[in-house]
């Protein structure tokens, strides 16, 4: 006879039957539809902004409506996944940027990616705001994490002398986040802004 494991299938019985692992492969299935209905929803986000409707994302990510609302019942709980699934990637960024590059390229790198993520919320800022709303822990959170992975890359360029040391991660952010997105800002101009934080950023040569 089996019996029923902990996670709600069923375990090789005192007599050596194997049952399936259908449940696990399930669980397994689950995370990979949750994965594709995010970067999806980002996909969609980003070309129609976050009034886009539930269909076009659920029609990107390949899955069902009913898939769909299974992970997320309420357009507020996708944004709110997108929004810290993007912000657990600027953590990532700024480990694997200082494992293979050197301070000031690590720093470089990642002021480029919070750019980047930074843009990328022009799209569903009403949407964004609202999940604040629902969840104020959500942007404490989100600001807390941000400001780590910054300083962490930070302090690494501060210590080779390679960036002035009056600064600190979160003053970083509260300097470059307007700038990346405030929406009359075009891309060149906003190129070139950061490329200015960049050069204000650097240790001042010692005077001769």
């Amino acid at each position: 006879m089996s019996v029923p494991n902990a996670g709600g299938g069923e375990t090789k019985s005192p007599a050596g039957t194997c049952e399936p692992e259908e449940p696990r492969h399930m669980r397994a299935d689950a995370k990979r539809n949750n994965e594709l209905i995010i970067e999806a929803a980002r996909k969609v986000f980003a070309g129609q902004g976050g009034s886009a409707s539930i269909e076009a994302i659920a029609k990107e990510a390949g899955v069902g409506i009913g898939t769909f609302y299974r992970h997320f019942p309420k357009r507020i709980n996708l944004v709110e996944a997108v929004y810290r699934d993007d912000v657990d990637s600027l953590s990532q960024l700024a480990s694997e940027s200082a494992e293979q590059l050197d301070p000031w390229d690590a720093l470089e790198r990642w002021l480029w990616g919070f750019a980047d993520y930074a843009r990328s919320k022009r799209t569903f800022l009403n949407e964004l705001h609202e999940a604040f709303e629902n969840n104020p822990d959500l942007r404490s959170n989100s600001r807390e994490k941000i400001s780590v992975s910054c300083s962490q890359v930070l302090a690494r360029a501060q210590e080779a002398g390679m960036a002035r040391s009056d600064i600190n991660g979160d003053d970083l952010v509260q300097l470059i986040a307007p700038v990346c997105t405030n929406t009359t800002i075009g891309g060149e101009q906003n190129t070139r802004l950061i490329r200015m934080i960049l050069d204000g950023l650097k240790t001042l040569p010692s005077p001769s």
